[in-house]
């Protein structure tokens, strides 16, 4: 694989897998879904003040986002991934293969988590299904 694999990409994919992906994460960590229990997981004291939010806090994540929808395009372009079962085969290997061997590492190493595995399977959730959509998308979206 080369990076002229780019050129094989489909940047609308591409895009909207990375806005899918960010707005996932805009409502799994609110307390509608598992912003609460994420909390806990992390310590987070809910009678201290927020943290003042700021658009660098939303611009970091969106950016990586891209990079990971840009990475998985490209692995997608480079295994031939054009169908909906091989973009969740995909989805799979990127999501388990990288992102929660990564997520579970900080798990396991990070003795400031009250509540470790709550805050991997969580995080680990939300990266998986995130992944999965993306890996879907720019298989199947030409």
């Amino acid at each position: 694989m080369s990076f002229d694999v780019l050129a094989q990409l489909n940047w609308v994919a591409v895009i909207v897998g990375t806005v899918v992906y960010f707005a996932i994460g805009a409502v799994w960590f609110t307390p509608i879904l598992f912003g609460r229990p994420w909390q806990r997981s992390i310590g987070w004291d809910p009678s201290r003040t927020a943290p003042q939010m700021n658009p660098v806090t939303y611009a970091v994540p969106a950016v990586l986002y891209l990079l990971a929808s840009i990475a998985t395009g490209m692995l997608a372009a480079a295994t031939g991934s054009t169908t909906f079962g091989s973009g969740i085969v995909l989805g799979l290997v990127v999501a388990v293969g990288y992102a929660l061997v990564v997520i579970a590492n900080d798990a396991v190493f990070d003795p400031n988590k009250p509540e470790p595995v709550t805050w991997f399977v969580i995080t680990g959730g939300y990266n998986l299904v995130g992944l999965l959509i993306v890996a879907v998308l720019v298989s199947v979206w030409h």
